[in-house]
């Protein structure tokens, strides 16, 4: 019997620390804490970021976060406290369980996403596109 992607989120929501939008809102404001969004590009240029979050996409998060992978980049350690997010908080619950199984030892993830925390009137980011290839001027 397989199972479904709703009941796989579930499963990691039951395994992973929840987080509101006030409690991330105060992590941040208190202390050292790496806010990570797992959106694609396209999802952030599209709708804003939380302010100062590494960009990880999902599908590199493993990589990045793994210190014994070549891939691994330094924002990610797992002692540190880490906070993820996505646009509404099922990528980021499944990515929480996945940095517990990989050993970080405080790491949530914010119930709700991006959505949530715009709902609540929390400030969002955004960066310019791109230039594209050939526009760019020399230093």
């Amino acid at each position: 019997m397989s199972i479904s992607s709703r009941h796989l989120v579930a499963h990691a929501r039951d395994r992973v620390r929840n987080m509101s939008v006030a409690e991330v809102a105060e992590a941040l404001e208190t202390g050292a804490v790496t806010l990570v969004d797992l959106r694609e590009p396209d999802e952030v240029q599209r709708e804003g970021a939380i302010p100062d979050a590494v960009q990880a996409p999902r599908g590199m998060l493993e990589f990045w976060a793994d210190p014994t992978s070549p891939y691994h980049r330094a924002e990610f350690a797992p002692l540190a406290r880490t906070i993820l997010y996505c646009a509404s908080g099922g990528r980021s619950a499944l990515a929480a369980q996945t940095l517990q199984e990989l050993g970080y030892t405080d790491v949530s993830h914010l119930d709700g996403g991006l959505a949530a925390w715009k709902d609540q009137g929390r400030p969002v980011t955004f960066q310019a596109p791109p230039s594209p290839p050939g526009d760019r001027e020399d230093p």
